[in-house]
């Protein structure tokens, strides 16, 4: 009979992949209904128009598809979302630029018919203030805007987000701050 040759302890092999540091990538489908409302509300905060906030919702899954193969699992989704959202959204507004397309009057508040109870519709009026007041600021600075305060992002996680340096983004991020507010009380018709 042939003996089988032990490894001596000291010389046992490593396994090349820990199991615990394998990190599935995301499913497509499990992704998209997850977050499908997250990505709606980041295009309306970012200033999409309403018209065209199904499609560019859209666009933006079709690009986080095309570049699942790039996502790091070990990081959050939603800060890798909106960057995406973040860039769709930006060169939305750069065609859009070259269109003849004609806004509706209004603000684009559409009432619903239905009676309303007072905390909805206190609640609609501070919604709509907020994105009223977020339309007020240039790109950049709403998007640290939402990725900090309404998001809850931390200022490291939006650099990684938006690649720009942190010094900058808290600079963008102090302007939004007194621009938001500024945009606010201007709104609700206080000196």
């Amino acid at each position: 009979m042939t003996e089988t040759p032990t490894i001596p302890q000291s010389q046992e092999v490593e396994p090349a992949i820990d199991p615990v540091d394998i990190v599935e990538v995301p499913d497509f489908r499990t992704v998209y209904e997850a977050h499908f409302s997250y990505v709606w509300h980041s295009l309306r905060r970012i200033g999409v128009a309403d018209a065209d906030l199904e499609d560019l919702c859209h666009d933006v899954f079709v690009a986080f598809y095309r570049g699942l193969d790039t996502f790091d699992p070990a990081r959050p989704i939603k800060p890798w979302l909106f960057g995406i959202t973040f860039r769709v959204a930006s060169d939305h507004r750069r065609r859009a630029r070259h269109r003849f397309e004609v806004p509706p009057k209004g603000d684009g508040d559409y009432a619903d018919r239905a009676p309303l109870a007072d905390d909805r519709v206190a609640e609609r009026q501070a919604h709509n203030l907020v994105e009223r007041a977020l339309q007020a600021l240039d790109g950049d600075k709403r998007a640290v805007f939402i990725l900090h305060e309404l998001d809850g992002q931390s200022m490291p996680e939006i650099a990684t987000v938006i690649a720009a340096p942190l010094n900058t983004l808290y600079s963008r991020l102090r302007l939004a701050r007194a621009e938001f507010a500024a945009a606010v009380r201007r709104l609700r018709g206080e000196p």
